[in-house]
């Protein structure tokens, strides 16, 4: 290889490339071959025999063999310190594992605790949901809940001759409506008042009352049912007949038509005023009182 080429290594001197106990020794002697030479170039020291460097040599691995020891001593003394720290580390991870493995446990019996609290809850959820539908056609067939729907309404009115006994009588409302509801009616209401099971339809003096209510004419009497058949049914079933045959005996005016959705509100109910529980207690559940015939 050409010398422009190739770069000469520079030499790198002995305390580096030297091992360090060579290097020591080899340092002692060479002093002591100087400070011998030194004394017998002043004619101070007489030739050496060699014992000095024998001392030197000693002494160096005396020193050489005293840091080992010394190193071995300490490694020695560390060792059980060392072995103490694992073991204390290798319990304290095997007791977290194990109070990690016991709070896994739990929280595994927590979740299927709320599995089944949550299932039980959906069930009653579906459960009460099946109470509400059931008690709120309860209320609407009993009438105390709002209803909606098509059926028919009917308007009556007094004889325009102003005849007091060719005026509607409350006889005359109560035919009507139980004709009404022979023929399949769901829901009844007279100028707004609902009819339950429990209303009173009757005269106090001059007025008609419903629900102990007044109303005064003309009266609206409005039926939720089958628009089809409802008219139909209502004139040719003999409740019907007989309040139409009445109606037109006395001149009373009326009018029927269908209508596509009725809305008629609950009725309000009231405290009984007699009935108590089976251990004499008294009962208040929101019915009135009243009976057909009667004015509560």
């Amino acid at each position: 290889m050409p010398d422009s080429q190739h770069r000469a290594t520079p030499d790198l001197p002995a305390h580096v490339t030297m091992p360090l106990l060579d290097l020591v020794t080899q340092q002692s002697l060479d002093q002591d071959y100087a400070h011998v030479a030194r004394r017998r170039a002043q004619g101070d020291e007489p030739a050496p025999t060699g014992r000095g460097t024998s001392v030197a040599v000693l002494v160096a691995l005396a020193l050489f063999g005293l840091l080992v020891a010394t190193a071995a001593v300490q490694e020695t003394r560390s060792a059980p310190v060392d072995a103490t720290n694992r073991a204390q580390l290798i319990d304290q991870i095997d007791q977290r594992r194990q109070a990690l493995a016991g709070i896994q446990d739990r929280i595994g019996k927590q979740q299927a605790k709320i599995t089944v609290l949550e299932r039980r809850s959906a069930e009653l959820d579906d459960e009460e949901a099946a109470v509400e539908g059931r008690l709120t056609r309860l209320r609407g067939r009993t009438g105390y809940g709002a209803v909606s729907g098509p059926g028919v309404r009917i308007q009556v009115d007094d004889s325009p001759s102003g005849v007091p006994d060719e005026a509607v009588r409350d006889s005359d409302l109560a035919e009507l409506v139980n004709a009404l509801w022979s023929v399949g009616a769901e829901a009844i209401a007279i100028n707004g008042e609902r009819l339950t099971v429990l209303s009173g339809i009757r005269n106090v003096d001059v007025a008609i009352h419903v629900n102990g209510r007044p109303l005064s004419p003309p009266y609206v009497v409005e039926a939720i049912g089958d628009p089809k058949t409802l008219q139909s049914d209502l004139v040719n079933s003999p409740r019907g007949q007989h309040f139409f045959a009445l109606a037109d005996a006395l001149g009373l005016e009326y009018d029927m038509s269908n209508q596509s959705n009725l809305v008629l509100s609950g009725a309000s109910p009231r405290a009984l005023r007699a009935a108590g529980g089976a251990d004499g207690s008294g009962v208040d559940n929101g019915a009135s009182a009243s009976s057909k015939g009667e004015e509560p």
